[in-house]
């Protein structure tokens, strides 16, 4: 039995028990929350893991981190080094988005090391055998797709990127628009050329019923995928984004009818003025599923510097109720991401999803902020280090520029308010 089809039944596995009393939610409310869809548990039934994590209405705001080889770049020690700056920085699941070198070895030794969920977009892997066997990355049909899907769920993936919302209908609406930038995503131009050159349609829509068999047989989560997502700001919230999430929301439907679970992926690039908006959207068109979002970017001219444009989305995603951010690298947009450019993305993620904690009311993310408040207040500088998001560079700064008085920092030194008040209280 899924995770999602126990809780149908008003089972409460034992990952579900120790998911909710990690969360501090009740375990009723829990298995609720999992049978209507609203949480889901990516966890692969074949697979042991080490840090599974819920995601979901209610729960602490999770974070993803992406790695993975590229056609320039293709070492896997370089992408274990970044899965295990992912891990340490904070992300709760990796996904493995390669598409160069030998991309079963690849995932199958990703899969060894991650403590963490792992996801991939298997239409990379599609094409990817497509381009070496056939000369053409689009000379490709269900049959391929199937053996991929069966492939990677056999191995242990725990959810799959499916992008299964690009259909003539979507495209049609998309075709309606003067976009900008047409389509961004990468699985979903894939798609949209494969429709093209095939004149079929979508075979991940068309068959998606033989996609839910695989899925339910291992458990696998799908992450319905946003191809048509805006990669501008100006392309926000269109016809063509909005007809492909009705499909998504239909989709679902279909996907927890058959008990797999799945969660909504969403955009972009979108103003800060369009974020809630486009949260209530997913909320109401995809029946509460945990909605997956990159980002998002809130501004298109931040090259270098796209993480933080994208943490400022995040943070206030998913305060309006995003399950479930993706970060963004330094690097978005310019390079294959380097090992630092994962730290500072996960990093600058892991402050946006707590912020969106403290606006949720999360109680451990209001107990992490009063305890570094009351560090603060007493100057105890190791646990000030200790509790903070990056304790290493916390640390370093701190040792980089040593106060006279090691009760103060050099900022303020001898006129430190904390220090003053200190002494003006003191009775």
């Amino acid at each position: 039995m899924t995770q999602l089809e126990s809780a149908k039944a008003g089972h409460t596995t034992t990952l579900m028990k120790k998911l909710a009393r990690e969360e501090g939610m009740p375990t009723g409310l829990f298995l609720q929350r999992v049978a209507e869809g609203k949480i889901v548990i990516p966890h692969n039934n074949s697979r042991r893991m080490e840090k599974p994590c819920a995601i979901g209405l209610g729960l602490r705001t999770k974070i993803n981190a992406n790695l993975g080889t590229s056609t320039d770049k293709a070492k896997i020690k370089t992408e274990l080094q970044k899965l295990f700056i992912a891990t340490r920085y904070g992300a709760h699941t990796v996904m493995d988005l390669s598409v160069g070198g030998k991309l079963k070895k690849i995932r199958e030794t990703i899969l060894k090391h991650a403590r963490l969920p792992l996801g991939t977009v298997p239409v990379y892997e599609v094409a990817v055998n497509a381009k070496k066997k056939n000369k053409n990355l689009l000379h490709f049909d269900i049959d391929d797709i199937l053996q991929v899907l069966r492939e990677q769920a056999a191995s242990g993936v725990d959810f799959f990127t499916i992008h299964a919302g690009v259909t003539r209908e979507s495209l049609l609406k998309l075709k309606q628009q003067k976009r900008i930038l047409g389509i961004v995503s990468r699985g979903g131009a894939m798609l949209a050329g494969w429709m093209k050159l095939h004149n079929r349609e979508n075979p991940f829509f068309e068959y998606f019923d033989r996609i839910l068999d695989i899925a339910y047989q291992y458990d696998v989560t799908l992450s319905l995928g946003d191809g048509l997502r805006p990669g501008s700001i100006l392309d926000a919230t269109d016809k063509g984004q909005i007809a492909e999430l009705k499909i998504l929301g239909e989709l679902a439907l279909r996907a927890r009818k058959k008990n797999v679970q799945v969660m909504i992926e969403g955009p972009g690039h979108v103003p800060l003025d369009q974020i809630k908006e486009n949260i209530a959207l997913e909320q109401r068109l995809c029946h509460n599923a945990p909605f997956y979002v990159l980002g998002p970017l809130v501004c298109d001219v931040a090259s270098g510097y796209d993480h933080i444009s994208a943490s400022i989305g995040a943070a206030l995603a998913g305060s309006y109720g995003a399950a479930f951010l993706c970060y963004v690298t330094p690097s978005e947009h310019l390079r294959h991401p380097s090992v630092e450019d994962v730290r500072e993305g996960v990093v600058a993620f892991k402050i946006a999803a707590h912020a969106a904690d403290l606006a949720k009311k999360v109680k451990s993310a209001l107990n992490w902020d009063r305890d570094i408040s009351q560090a603060r207040r007493e100057r105890d500088w190791k646990k000030q280090i200790k509790l903070s998001v990056d304790p290493q560079k916390a640390g370093l700064y701190r040792r980089a520029s040593q106060p006279k008085n090691k009760k103060v920092c050099t900022m303020c030194g001898e006129y430190c308010s904390i220090k003053l008040m200190d002494e003006c209280l003191r009775v």
